[in-house]
């Protein structure tokens, strides 16, 4: 699973050195910025943006149509994937996962449909409930959380999440 990573992850340093850390690379580096869209972390990353991607992709997908939302989101990740890159150039640790391009679904939708109301659980303490908020609401406030935890992580060499890679593509 480790070497899946560091050979179809994304890996900053080696785009922005044009070299390789690992010399059993079976294709071009630049290549990893699509490919690295379709690896992920883990179930729960797996999970959670295929949330996103339900609950708010079809509806792009629907006012753009299928040829487009394609182009789309594959755009999204490649910008998405640029911005991390040159926020941290340094980082030998591989970046993987559709975050990025559902971040630009997650933008195209604010856009094209700021008035919809997105059911969104609120937490007061043990008790929850479920409420409509209009989609601007929701994701301008997903937006801001990525930016302010996007922040301290400029030039970061170490993992975790590529937050600079969700503002990327949610701005795209």
């Amino acid at each position: 699973y480790e070497k899946a990573m560091f050979r179809w992850g994304t890996i900053p340093y080696e785009i922005t050195h044009g070299t390789e850390l690992s010399p059993s690379m079976a294709f071009p580096i630049p290549l990893t910025l699509f490919t690295s869209m379709f690896l992920h972390g883990g179930l729960f990353h797996l999970g959670g943006n295929m949330l996103y991607l339900w609950i708010f992709g079809d509806n792009v997908e629907d006012r753009l149509g299928h040829i487009k939302y394609f182009f789309f989101y594959i755009l999204s990740g490649l910008a998405a994937s640029l911005l991390f890159i040159f926020t941290s150039p340094q980082s030998q640790v591989p970046m993987v996962g559709a975050s990025g391009a559902i971040a630009g679904v997650l933008g195209a939708y604010m856009i094209t449909f700021p008035k919809a109301r997105i059911m969104t659980l609120i937490f007061f303490g043990f008790f929850i409930r479920v409420t409509p908020i209009p989609a601007l609401l929701v994701l301008g406030f997903w937006f801001l959380f990525q930016l302010l935890y996007a922040l301290p992580s400029i030039g970061s060499t170490t993992g975790g999440v590529a937050f600079f890679a969700h503002i990327g593509g949610f701005v795209a």
